[in-house]
C-alpha cells in the first residue's frame, strides 16, 4: 500500500513552500505578463521591497521557474521572464487564483480546532 508520503510528496511540499512565500505569487503573476526589468516588477508589485523582490527572483530563477537575461547595453539591462516550467506552474495556479477571487469578500475568522 502506498503512503501519502510517497516519492512525489517531498517535491510537492517543496513547490508549495516556494510558492507560499510572501510575494512569490505576485512575482509569478508579474512574470506571466512578459519579460520585465527589475524596476518594472517593483512598480507592478506595490509594497514589495527591493531586497525581497531580488530574493524572490533569485529563488524562482534557482528553481528553474524564471529566466534572467542580461542585455548588453549601456547601462547593462537585466530582464526576467517565466521559464517554460514557470509558464506551466502559472497555468496550473490559475484555477486557484480564480477560486480565491470567487471567495473574496470579508475574511471569515479562523478559529483554532477544539
Amino acid at each position: 500500500m502506498s503512503t501519502i508520503h510517497d516519492e512525489a510528496c517531498p517535491r510537492f511540499e517543496d513547490t508549495l513552500e516556494l510558492i507560499g512565500r510572501r510575494w512569490t505569487g505576485s512575482v509569478l503573476q508579474a512574470a506571466g505578463r512578459g519579460a520585465r526589468r527589475f524596476g518594472e516588477y517593483r512598480a507592478m508589485i506595490e509594497g514589495i521591497s527591493d531586497r525581497l523582490l531580488s530574493q524572490r527572483l533569485k529563488e524562482l530563477e534557482s528553481a528553474g521557474l524564471v529566466e534572467r537575461t542580461v542585455i548588453p547595453s549601456t547601462p547593462v539591462q537585466i530582464q526576467y521572464r517565466l521559464a517554460p516550467d514557470g509558464e506551466t506552474l502559472v497555468a496550473a495556479l490559475m484555477p486557484l487564483a480564480h477560486w480565491s477571487t470567487r471567495r473574496s469578500g470579508p475574511r471569515a475568522a479562523v478559529r483554532p480546532a477544539d
